[in-house]
């Protein structure tokens, strides 16, 4: 029997139910007979591109934001499964599926079909780095026919539907991937919007596509700049410079207006992540220390301006089923003293680092540094801007990072956040993370099939994660988009891979 997102609804809707819809309708939802109005948008982002929007690297989600590449699946609404390339599905066993294609073009011309889904998606598996939702799961694509494609994994993949709809998986035509394994969006992706320009990490400029298969934008195109300073951001909206700035700081959002201000709750945990792998947080008492010295709660008013919850674990108020189901952390190393972590660090620098794209880790990078000199610690700060220091993170040249992490970006469902982070292989491990039964229990949940078993053993799999202090989970953040107010159909998403859509457009 033919499963479609509405039969997966039930089975696979392992993410809280959030407000807004975002994925594309059918052809002609959402735009008039003639293909929409004229007007282009002006969009700030806040993270320049890391590698010419690769969706490979965090580029992936400006991809999703502007509506310019697809996967064979989204996410709707309630974070189910839901038609994109793939018109519908069928799981023919625990680790085959099939998918049907629907008629669509990339923006080059040339047809979606089975052959090139497979070129995508085997592109995407021998990635170096891989993508982080392929961190846990090995991919085998195979064409039956034009218009059909059979999935494998090596073993069960329940959420499979749900991984697909990951950004960092798009679709893009044959032109898109060079011999030396670089990836361009520009022109090959099938989304609303083509990339006509990408001038360096400043600025790009989108045409809409007309052949879109789910109908014309109402927008004519998107300009971008990426202004990493969020005052700067929040300046430019007051001005009048562009219509949407993502990210408006906390300290900035109570002075725009409150027509423009938009508060999103969000799915994003920040955290201060200790590096496991070398330096002084290989000692357990050392990391311990560390987590009951700091206190995410005096962030809340004090940096975050009451745009935040205190941290309830890695997961916070916007994943509804967490709270419930929250497993107490046990096994916990024992705290070294004051005095102990003085003797023990003997004066060694403890290497603090954040990144300048949220105006807020700054702020709470200064705030946990007073927090963890008290308890005996010396600590020195670098702070740049992400795409600087993305690669040292990786490489574990830091002791400590004051981390913004949005636990369900990479598929919607928990597990695969999990599993690039903490598990010992995962290829976004800025912990340098090794631990056996972190590892065995993030794989129990991967393999889980059944929605309530499933997020009960992601929740015991977050308090492994926990007991190893590798990471404080400090706040719980709010977003604030800021939104012009003759703009209309902005999308408001808690998991933010969606920002612009059919329906987005000036009035």
């Amino acid at each position: 029997m033919r499963t479609t997102s509405r039969g997966l609804l039930l089975t696979l809707a392992l993410t809280p139910l959030l407000a807004g819809c975002f994925v594309a309708g059918e052809p002609g939802s959402g735009s008039d007979a003639e293909g929409g109005s004229a007007g282009r948008l002006r969009v700030a982002l806040a993270v320049p591109p890391v590698q010419a929007l690769s969706p490979y690297s965090n580029d992936a989600t400006v991809l999703s934001k502007l509506s310019v590449a697809e996967g064979l699946t989204a996410l709707d609404k309630n974070g189910a499964a839901a038609p994109a390339l793939a018109k519908s599905w069928n799981q023919v066993n625990p680790t085959t599926w099939t998918f049907e294609l629907r008629k669509a073009t990339f923006q080059d011309g040339t047809p979606v079909t089975a052959e090139s889904v497979v070129n995508a998606l085997d592109h995407a598996d021998a990635a170096e780095p891989k993508p982080r939702v392929l961190s846990d799961v090995t991919l085998t694509a195979k064409a039956d026919d034009a218009d059909t494609v059979t999935i494998s994994t090596k073993a069960a993949d329940p959420v499979l539907p749900l991984r697909l709809a990951s950004p960092a998986l798009a679709i893009l035509s044959s032109k898109a991937y060079a011999k030396d394994g670089t990836v361009s969006p520009v022109g090959t992706g099938t989304g609303l919007f083509k990339i006509t320009k990408l001038t360096g990490k400043s600025k790009a400029a989108l045409d809409r596509y007309d052949g879109y298969w789910g109908g014309k934008a109402k927008a004519s195109g998107i300009d971008v700049t990426w202004i990493a300073d969020g005052t700067a951001r929040a300046n430019a909206l007051r001005s009048g410079d562009v219509d949407i700035a993502e990210w408006i700081p906390t300290a900035q959002a109570k002075l725009l207006d409150d027509k423009t201000r938009h508060e999103v709750p969000s799915v994003r945990t920040d955290s201060l992540v200790l590096h496991t792998g070398s330096g002084l947080f290989t000692d357990p008492a050392l990391r311990a220390a560390a987590r009951e010295a700091v206190d995410g709660s005096a962030l809340v008013d004090s940096v975050f301006g009451g745009y935040a919850d205190p941290a309830q674990g890695l997961f916070g108020p916007a994943v509804s089923w967490a709270a419930d189901k929250r497993v107490e952390v046990t096994g916990r190393a024992k705290a070294a003293t004051t005095a102990q972590v003085k003797a023990e660090t003997k004066g060694t620098t403890l290497r603090l680092a954040t990144y300048t794209n949220r105006a807020e880790l700054p702020e709470a990078a200064t705030v946990l540094q007073q927090q963890l000199e008290k308890a005996g610690f010396t600590v020195k700060q670098d702070v740049r801007e992400y795409t600087q220091m993305e690669a040292d993170l990786l490489a574990g040249k830091y002791d400590a990072l004051v981390f913004s992490r949005v636990t369900l970006l990479d598929t919607g469902d928990a597990v695969a956040y999990l599993a690039s982070d903490y598990t010992s292989d995962g290829v976004y491990n800025i912990a340098g993370l090794k631990d056996s039964k972190v590892d065995r229990a993030i794989k129990s949940a991967a393999e889980e099939g059944d929605t309530t078993k499933r997020q009960q053993k992601i929740m015991a799999a977050e308090a492994e994660i926990l007991r190893t202090d590798a990471v404080v989970p400090l706040v719980h953040e709010k977003v604030v988009q800021g939104i012009a107010t003759d703009v209309e159909g902005v999308l408001l998403d808690p998991r933010e891979r969606s920002l612009i859509d059919v329906d987005t457009h000036l009035k």
